[in-house]
């Protein structure tokens, strides 16, 4: 096997000093233009590719940023990842990713694997890390950070979704249709976003003058076959329910299927509402309706604000609030005339952020 070229093979073929032609490949000083172009044609004839790991001794950067991801195998968990690494290819870096299991890897251990990389900076896209002090005091103060969910003890920029605000939405537009015995499927209780789903659901209870019973409200963990379960208890306990809001689209369609086993039509005996809009939402029996979540636009805003933090630019906010919207379908039943369109559940559109940040 051939060696690699080097900066000593590509001065070489310039005739010029191994220093002048670092300084134009690794972009580390001024050159007369003539002599760039020299260089430069030269190591496009040797097929010259830069050494990263010599270059970050120069410009003491590695172009690389960690993120500190959940569990991998979920779709909708990978989607502001691919927003992250498609926008620090913009910025001329690279993304190493961490991810943490059920059973494996903690959050700090990944972390501290990141941190031993010397990456430029790291963005937590784990919930699972949201409660986690060590964590957070291992972030403060080492390396630029931006999260996608809440840090203990705040401090950190946070790129999200108004959660409480989703739990609202939702169940607004089940008791601005009539519905009063509405429950509930919800996420791990150890969550941040299964507690303020809730509390936003319970709230628009109230304003319905609708007083909230725990009997409606059963746990699924996020999972389609515990979804599935959790539907048939809720049904058992509390037959005469008229609507379900399920916290993700995943434990939608088991509760779907529990409906259909139990001979339940959707929606004209139980109305049923998701959560994330993930692509297989329309294509249920009925098509469901549910809330648009933006979690690709928040990966790539999250990277523009942790690019802002290396280059140490003032944020104008700590807090991004990503807006979610409501799709309805059929699962709610058809729209009623003069049905108004839900305002979005945020302070500005991805589009706005992603342009206030470019």
């Amino acid at each position: 096997m051939s060696r690699p070229v080097s900066l000593k093979d590509v001065a070489r073929r310039a005739g010029v000093s191994f220093q002048t032609t670092s300084k134009v490949l690794n972009d580390g000083g001024t050159v007369a233009p003539a002599t760039r172009i020299r260089i430069l044609g030269a190591a496009e004839e040797l097929g010259y590719v830069p050494n990263a790991l010599a270059r970050s001794l120069i410009t003491r950067s590695t172009a690389t940023i960690g993120v500190v991801a959940s569990d991998m195998s979920q779709t909708l968990l990978l989607q502001p990842i691919v927003g992250i690494e498609r926008e620090a290819r913009r910025h001329g870096h690279s993304v190493l990713i961490g991810s943490i299991d059920r059973e494996g890897d903690t959050s700090e251990a990944v972390l501290r694997t990141l941190l031993e990389r010397r990456v430029d900076g790291i963005i937590l896209v784990a919930p699972q890390a949201e409660e986690d002090e060590r964590v957070a005091a291992l972030l403060r103060g080492r390396t630029p950070v931006v999260s996608t969910h809440d840090v203990a003890g705040g401090g950190i920029p946070v790129v999200h979704t108004d959660q409480h605000a989703v739990g609202l939405m939702v169940t607004r537009h089940l008791t601005s249709r009539g519905h009063r015995r509405i429950g509930t499927i919800i996420g791990a209780r150890d969550r941040h976003v299964t507690r303020q789903r809730l509390a936003g659901y319970t709230q628009a209870l109230r304003e319905a003058g609708v007083d909230p019973d725990p009997a409606l409200v059963e746990e699924g963990d996020w999972d389609v076959d515990a979804a599935y379960e959790a539907g048939h208890r809720l049904l058992d306990r509390a037959p005469d329910i008229t609507a379900i809001f399920a916290q993700n689209d995943i434990m939608a369609i088991g509760l779907l299927s529990a409906l259909y086993d139990r001979g339940l039509r959707v929606p004209d005996q139980c109305a049923v509402i998701g959560c994330d809009d993930i692509p297989v939402a329309a294509r249920t029996i009925p098509p469901l309706t549910t809330v648009r979540i933006p979690v690709h636009e928040t990966g790539e805003v999250a990277a523009r604000v942790l690019f802002d933090l290396i280059a140490e630019r003032p944020l104008a906010s700590p807090e991004i609030l990503m807006p979610a919207r409501l799709v309805h379908r059929a699962s709610t039943g058809e729209p009623h005339q003069g049905d108004a369109e839900e305002p979005p559940a945020g302070r500005e559109s991805p589009a706005d952020a992603l342009e206030r940040r470019a």
